[in-house]
């Protein structure tokens, strides 16, 4: 059974930091894309830094300059730092592979684990 466990949220003031991990139970070294989604409450989820296994990276421009992601394919394991926090990054925070056709594959089926409740206070 995959397991995807997040840690790292909780409440900080605007301007703060939080950085995030992401721990698989199983291998992620044949994983291309994996990335960080949020969830504010009443809306969808979206995909806001995602990072390749070539260390290629990506971000939604509403993280741009602030967030960090990366990854130790070493220890299954995917970070986020996050600086400059915003009320708006308030939010549940998930990694998991990029793509619901690939996360199947990888996983067997669209699994997402519990995330992990980042709020950002004004």
């Amino acid at each position: 059974q995959v397991q995807l466990v997040e840690s790292g949220g909780g409440l900080v003031q605007t301007g703060g930091s939080l950085r995030l991990s992401c721990a698989a139970s199983r291998s992620i070294v044949s994983i291309n894309a994996m990335g960080w989604y949020r969830q504010a409450p009443g809306q969808q989820r979206e995909l806001v830094a995602t990072i390749r296994s070539d260390g290629y990276t990506d971000y939604v421009d509403s993280v741009k300059g602030r967030f960090t992601i990366s990854r130790d394919n070493a220890k299954n394991t995917v970070y986020l730092q996050m600086n400059s926090l915003k009320p708006e990054d308030t939010a549940v925070y998930y990694c998991n592979v990029v793509g619901e056709r690939t996360r199947v594959t990888a996983w067997g089926y669209n699994y997402w684990g519990q995330g992990t409740q980042v709020t950002v206070s004004s």
